[in-house]
């Protein structure tokens, strides 16, 4: 049996984060400007990385990949969520329901790897410095972040597997501002609780080994630097601070989710949001406000442009 004999819903209804209408215009004014945040300090990042020759090392590669998955984390489904907060009627195609799914676990998964790749850069540069540039070379730094989409996809793909084949024959509610797997996968007409463990487990595998990888790289870092000199531990958390307070809001709401996998609360939407809206706006200002070389290359960017337009 195909896909169009087994399911007969070709929408789903989301039911967002309000029903009033007054809240719902605050809202947009809200999230619009926290989006717009979001893209623009990504950009930003990216764009001063680009420029700036002083900042073509693996640290700051590794640092544009990131923003730039905070930019599509905050794409693929906010500027509905904003849209949406303008219609009384909330809805979203199969396809649609389906392609935010996939879009949402490709860049949680590519994220967290890419985490545990600048986590393993800080290991080299504060426990092997002689040997930096050696080991993180242009060709490792691409194999890393390759490895990261790579391991984001195929984490998705295995996501989408178990859920685009499902019978989805009445209800269609979803009680979020996008499509989440597992109040999706709770819409199917069937027990779903095998699949939910199966879901629960795929998804826990990646970010328990993910997290592991992070506190076991902290762990050395700080010992290492510990046995070798006792002024160097400020000067390697101070390094390590701007990359463990993104790793603390990535994760903690993760843990969350695991806490209580099978159980939806208000807050859950609070989570998501959190994901898409708030760690992409927050992420640039941890990296730009504590990184003394990023701030310096935007003040130079900035400079240089204000001069431009003095010149016309």
């Amino acid at each position: 049996m195909n896909l169009k004999n087994k399911s007969v819903v070709t929408e789903f209804i989301l039911l967002g984060l309000s029903s009033s209408q007054d809240i719902q215009l605050f809202l947009f004014f809200i999230f619009s400007v926290l989006y717009g945040a979001a893209v623009l300090g990504n950009i930003l990042i990216i764009l001063t990385v680009i420029i700036d020759s002083r900042l073509h090392s693996p640290v700051y590669l590794l640092l544009s990949n990131l923003s730039f998955i905070d930019v599509c984390q905050a794409t693929f489904a906010t500027p509905k969520m904003i849209a949406d907060f303008l219609n009384e009627r909330k809805t979203i195609t199969f396809q649609g329901c389906m392609s935010q799914i996939f879009f949402l676990h490709v860049f949680g998964g590519s994220e967290m790897v890419l985490l545990v790749a600048m986590a393993y850069d800080r290991y080299i540069a504060i426990c092997k410095p002689l040997y930096y540039m050696t080991i993180m070379s242009q060709r490792m730094c691409t194999v890393l972040v390759g490895v990261s989409w790579t391991i984001g996809t195929l984490h998705s793909a295995s996501h989408l597997a178990f859920i685009v084949n499902l019978p989805f024959c009445g209800p269609n509610k979803v009680d979020n501002f996008f499509c989440d797997l597992p109040l999706v996968i709770r819409l199917a007409c069937l027990d779903t609780y095998v699949l939910e463990i199966l879901v629960l487990t795929n998804s826990g595998l990646l970010s328990l080994i993910c997290f592991l990888l992070l506190l076991i790289s902290y762990i050395i870092i700080l010992a290492i630097v510990h046995h070798q000199a006792s002024g160097g531990m400020s000067k390697a958390l101070a390094t390590l601070s701007a990359h463990v307070t993104v790793v603390v809001l990535f994760f903690g709401p993760l843990i969350f989710i695991y806490i209580w996998p099978f159980e939806s609360f208000p807050i859950d939407k609070f989570v998501s949001l959190f994901f898409t809206v708030f760690t992409p706006v927050l992420n640039p200002m941890i990296y730009t406000l504590r990184n003394k070389d990023v701030k310096e290359a935007m003040k130079k960017l900035r400079n240089r442009h204000v001069g431009s337009k003095q010149v016309f």
